[in-house]
């Protein structure tokens, strides 16, 4: 099945009170877990950069975990933005910079960061290049990155039972936002190549029938190539 593209960004207001109000306990502890993992588990300390940070929750379940950090959290959408600092509690609020910017032009506070994490961005970019650009752009050397996302299932008939698997009792609108996700996700193959256009070495894991988990560690050797 040919990728069929969504919206780069949600900006109805009833479409992100929605999904700001959905349930994703599940794939947004699942993410922090493996994020956790991944860095082994480390106190980390340091000021890590959200891509794609939508209402904040994966912002706000980060800076609880890592209760020494801070987050840079970045979203192109102003409505999502203003809902994730309407929404960020009290105990997180100070540790989280919520900037709004499209990718890849947005500028950031910082020159580069320990840690970039992205969940359920990619599949909204039109050029997933924007992504992996902005990527490189603010690693350095030991410079973790994680990015988990969603898979294209191989029809839409395969994408009409994953909603109905684990949408079923949502508001049709998510529903619907769900089908559109995953029809204009990438798969696998896809995302191997753009990863060696973009020259990262990362590893690609597929971790569910829906979800793809991408890691790396940023080597001092890739900034040779990038200067």
């Amino acid at each position: 099945m040919k990728r069929v593209l969504e919206p780069e960004l949600m900006e109805d207001e009833g479409q992100v009170q929605c999904y700001a109000q959905a349930n994703f306990d599940a794939p947004h502890s699942q993410f922090i877990t493996r994020l956790s993992h991944f860095i082994n588990g480390a106190p980390f300390s340091g000021v890590a950069l959200d891509l794609g940070c939508g209402p904040g929750d994966i912002s706000c379940r980060f800076a609880r975990h890592f209760t020494l950090s801070k987050v840079h959290a970045v979203d192109g959408s102003e409505a999502m933005i203003t809902m994730a600092r309407q929404q960020t509690p009290d105990d997180v609020n100070r540790r989280i910079r919520y900037i709004l910017g499209m990718l890849p032009d947005v500028m950031l506070p910082q020159s580069s960061y320990e840690l970039i994490f992205s969940n359920s961005l990619l599949h909204h970019l039109h050029d997933p290049q924007a992504l992996w650009q902005v990527i490189k752009k603010y690693a350095k050397p030991g410079t973790h990155v994680v990015i988990m996302d969603l898979l294209r299932p191989d029809s839409s008939e395969a994408a009409h039972a994953l909603v109905n698997t684990y949408a079923e009792n949502e508001p049709e609108i998510l529903q619907d936002d769900f089908y559109n996700s995953l029809l204009a996700a990438f798969t696998v193959p896809e995302i191997k190549q753009q990863l060696k256009q973009a020259g990262l070495d990362l590893e690609i894991e597929q971790i569910s029938d829906r979800h793809v988990f991408i890691s790396g560690i940023i080597p001092g050797a890739y900034f040779t190539k990038w200067t």
